[in-house]
């Protein structure tokens, strides 16, 4: 998924120093995403940058969709990051320059690594269900990685916890209580999806090293004491063993989690780097329409350009949140 902003702003992420479990809220920001979907942009925010490698989470719907084109994202590219597409409900079709083409459905994780350059587009097909509600995250690649082939994983398998109090959890990525997802990672990370019946009263298993956020997908359950609704992000911090999870009716949230990022990178609209120049020499070669992100075949549409670099150096500066 694309960052659609026509005038997106730098934004320095990483340098994240270890930090104890803390309860911080952080409210979500509305962004149009193609011709018919809003988003909530929850990661980057003015109080968090990024939880562990995370450093990019909308959260779309549910949205009818049934008379509506549904998602129309055109063929963009992106660089040193990972694309997880994750649905609750419909269906996106991924196509991109390595001449992937796959449906993602609900459940199934669409994994994409961008490495030194991919390009690619995401659509609702022609024949969709009625409704479209999901997440689309990004991880920073570290610098040992971030130049790696480009990739794409499709799986329709992965692993289930089914612990007592009313709680189950798919891991998405990484590994939680021992199960671990078939998706490829770089960096100490893990991301759930957990379920929550209604009179769920559980306590879930963590790693102490990482820092972990929970946002809402539906319902409004209680994470470590705080009602969460849809719209809002919950920064945990470090230091935790395990995680209070309570609700009185059904509801499920993703867990993000990952050891504190600790190199500085800088992200504009689909590119993560290190440097200014990096980003620009990236935006060049993207709207000059060269080979270096390959073409994106099949797309009944146009390819997106980068918008103009903003007036200000894009740099690290500092150690961000």
């Amino acid at each position: 998924m694309s960052n659609l902003d026509l005038r997106p702003t730098p934004t320095r992420c990483g340098g994240n120093r270890h930090t104890g479990p803390v309860r911080e809220l952080q409210a979500g920001k509305q962004v149009p995403l193609g011709e018919s979907t809003v988003v909530r942009r929850l990661l980057p925010n003015l109080g968090r940058r990024m939880v562990g490698a995370w450093c990019f989470v909308d959260h779309y719907g549910p949205d009818n969709i049934a008379d509506e084109p549904g998602m129309q994202v055109p063929p963009h590219p992106h660089m040193g990051l990972q694309t997880v597409s994750w649905l609750h409900d419909g269906e996106v079709l991924h196509r991109d320059s390595l001449g992937s083409l796959q449906t993602v459905r609900p459940g199934e994780l669409g994994l994409m690594t961008a490495g030194r350059a991919i390009a690619h587009s995401e659509e609702s097909p022609r024949r969709h269900p009625a409704v479209l509600h999901g997440a689309q995250l990004w991880v920073a690649l570290p610098d040992a990685h971030r130049t790696t082939a480009p990739a794409f994983e499709h799986h329709a398998d992965l692993p289930v916890l089914t612990g007592g109090g009313g709680l189950s959890a798919t891991v998405i990525l990484g590994e939680l209580d021992g199960a671990a997802s078939p998706g490829t990672t770089f960096t100490p990370l893990m991301g759930a999806d957990l379920a929550l019946a209604a009179g769920t009263d559980a306590r879930l298993p963590l790693d102490p090293d990482f820092e972990y956020a929970a946002l809402t997908i539906s319902g409004a359950p209680e994470v470590d004491g705080v009602p969460l609704t849809p719209g809002s992000l919950l920064y945990l911090g470090c230091d935790r063993t395990e995680l209070p999870l309570r609700a009185t009716e059904p509801g499920s949230l993703l867990l993000l989690g990952g050891e504190p990022f600790e190199e500085e990178i800088v992200m504009w609209w689909n590119f993560v780097g290190r440097t200014g120049d990096e980003i620009a020499d990236a935006r060049a070669a993207w709207n000059a329409g060269g080979e270096r992100f390959g073409a994106v075949h099949g797309y009944a549409g146009e390819r997106l350009l980068a918008p103009e670099l903003p007036p200000v150096p894009l740099k690290p500066r500092g150690r961000a949140r």
